[in-house]
């Protein structure tokens, strides 16, 4: 790569998932048939041990799920908290195994291979590289001030982000006689993060303007009804009534102008008098009808619903405001006995990237229970549960064990994992598959040749849950912080490396990305690039491509069309394979 700053750009033509889940070999087993037996200290839970019954013995033994030790003796905490290496990646070669010598690389490929041939170190293929060391260089920062997470700040969290999508709900349908735009909510959050101040990771408090144009546009769309995709012609004939009828409905029930009434009232009569005649139509006549039909009413319905939608996303954000200053006020309150730790020095200076640093410490957490369903493990707390299955759950080790600083001995592990995972649960909410386009990822192969070919080694744009190397950015530090995280990217100022960057597909967000891009390559002298991947949307165009394709810094772009081009699934961490 040479030093002149460039951009790559790489356009897809639509997004099409490919839920292809992903799993690694199962978890560590104990030497014995065993069961587990209760009457176990909490701490000694919460680090990984459980209490079984060897049959073979005919007695008592302790099992340690974290580190696969087993233990007859009753483990002391402190004394036994070795961390092994689940994957064998970092593991050296024992003596005499005929490995001494190989180099990491190349074991990793003889246990690729032996897992294709189903060899004694066989194991099912997982869809990250954690191996892969950083290029990416910023300027020394200090911790960040957000608030430690707690199951049960989550827990509050995840229940008033629920009330607000109700409250959403309830808006829409009263205000507009709509159901919410699939999805519009989430990418609320997302447009909203974009400006938000406030003190929340998730919920949006301090943003200008109040109104959000994602939500304002989203719902618009939708007015007087939602259009929806068509195959048969009595599909578009009942459309194009239902159309004509609901713009009549509401210009008359609204302060419309009396020009405004004239043109919407002639125009539907008009079409539901050409309905009653003419039985012959196409497909095609009834879709130009109905075209023509939102080009002569649209504008006036839209003036008549204006103040009504604008008043439904003020609503919103103000309530979103108020859960906000409950939960931090709350938040406070649980943390009251811990006090700030000392922010260490801060040299100027350029240092490889390192996950975000907290600079409150972390209160005690409370016991969160974990148990395996075949391949899932589902972890609990205060019966609310969430899962993820086993692969995933390796994969959070590792990246824990990496990257957390302050609980060498995981007793805080599961804990966090429970926040995590509630955290992106509550985000792209509680639908069929809802969220999970917002948080789709590249195929494996495509990461290897950027890696391989560009030199990549960063997602710019990622979760614990889906990324593909070890050093990421994601939407939430305060969780994702001790699983690799290195903050927002949109707060992340790196000074040179190669980047990936495939966006949650938001205007707004996407826009923001270009910025801060440009942004960037124009302030360093140092060799950057980022590839960047996002939908190839014309109609109309959407400011984020023209501005990347306009751009100075643009080296290259290409459009892969649909249906030639597929993305793993949002919810690979608990999808079937």
């Amino acid at each position: 790569m040479t030093s002149e700053n460039h951009a790559t750009v790489k356009v897809d033509t639509s997004m099409v998932m490919s839920p292809t889940g992903s799993a690694t070999q199962g978890s560590p087993v104990s030497p014995s048939t065993s069961k587990p037996m209760p009457e176990l200290p909490d701490e000694l839970v919460q680090a990984g041990w459980s209490k079984c019954w060897s049959k073979r013995e005919n007695r008592p033994y302790w099992f340690n799920r974290f580190t696969n030790q087993s233990l007859w003796e009753m483990p002391v905490l402190g004394q036994h908290d070795v961390i092994s290496d689940p994957l064998g990646l970092n593991a050296a070669p024992a003596e005499g195994t005929g490995d001494a010598g190989v180099g990491n690389g190349q074991r990793k490929r003889r246990l690729s291979e032996e897992a294709a041939q189903g060899g004694p170190n066989s194991f099912k293929r997982i869809y990250w590289d954690l191996d892969i060391q950083t290029n990416a260089v910023i300027r020394e920062r200090p911790p960040a001030n957000h608030l430690p997470p707690h199951p049960e700040m989550e827990l509050q969290r995840a229940q008033l982000t629920t009330k607000l999508r109700q409250h959403y709900h309830e808006l829409c349908y009263q205000r507009e006689g709509i159901e919410p735009p699939r999805e519009s909510f989430n990418r609320w959050l997302l447009e909203r993060k974009v400006l938000d101040k406030g003190p929340d990771p998730l919920l949006p408090s301090e943003c200008d303007p109040i109104i959000s144009p994602s939500m304002f546009r989203e719902v618009m769309n939708d007015i007087p009804i939602r259009l929806s995709r068509i195959k048969y012609k009595e599909e578009a004939r009942k459309l194009l009534f239902k159309y004509a009828e609901a713009a009549k409905k509401m210009i008359d029930s609204r302060n419309a102008t009396p020009d405004s009434r004239k043109v919407v009232k002639w125009n539907a009569e008009d079409t539901m008098n050409w309905l009653r005649r003419d039985h012959s139509a196409s497909k095609e006549d009834y879709m130009d009808r109905l075209e023509h039909l939102r080009k002569q009413c649209g504008p006036h319905v839209a003036a008549v619903a204006k103040d009504s939608v604008e008043g439904i996303c003020t609503k919103i954000y103000h309530i979103s405001a108020e859960y906000v200053r409950r939960i931090h006020q709350a938040h406070q309150t649980l943390l009251k006995d811990c006090n700030v730790s000392e922010a260490a020095d801060v040299q100027d200076r350029l240092v490889y990237c390192y996950p975000i640093r907290l600079a409150l410490p972390s209160p005690a957490q409370p016991r969160v229970e974990l148990h395996f369903e075949n391949d899932i493990a589902c972890l609990r707390y205060k019966g609310e549960m969430v899962k993820v299955n086993r692969s995933h759950f390796t994969k959070l080790e590792l990246l824990y064990r990496y990257s957390s600083i302050d609980d060498p001995r995981f007793e805080k592990f599961l804990s966090r994992v429970w926040c995590l995972i509630k955290r992106y649960l509550v985000m792209f909410g509680s639908g069929v598959n809802e969220g999970t386009g917002l948080q789709g990822a590249l195929p494996v192969p495509v990461f290897e040749a950027l890696n391989k070919q560009f030199g990549v080694t960063f997602e710019c744009f990622a979760s614990p849950l889906n990324s593909y190397f070890k050093q990421f950015c994601s939407a939430f530090p305060d969780t994702d912080g001790f699983f690799g995280s290195r903050g927002p990217f949109l707060n992340f100022i790196p000074a040179s490396g190669s980047f990936e960057a495939n966006p949650p597909f938001s205007e707004e967000l996407m826009d923001a990305m270009v910025t801060h891009f440009e942004k960037l390559l124009e302030e360093s002298i140092e060799p950057l690039s980022f590839i960047i991947f996002v939908p190839e949307w014309r109609d109309p165009l959407t400011p984020a491509l023209h501005r990347m394709e306009t751009s100075a810094f643009r080296r290259y772009q290409m459009s892969v069309p649909a249906f030639e081009h597929e993305y793993r699934s949002g919810s690979q961490h608990i999808c079937k394979q």
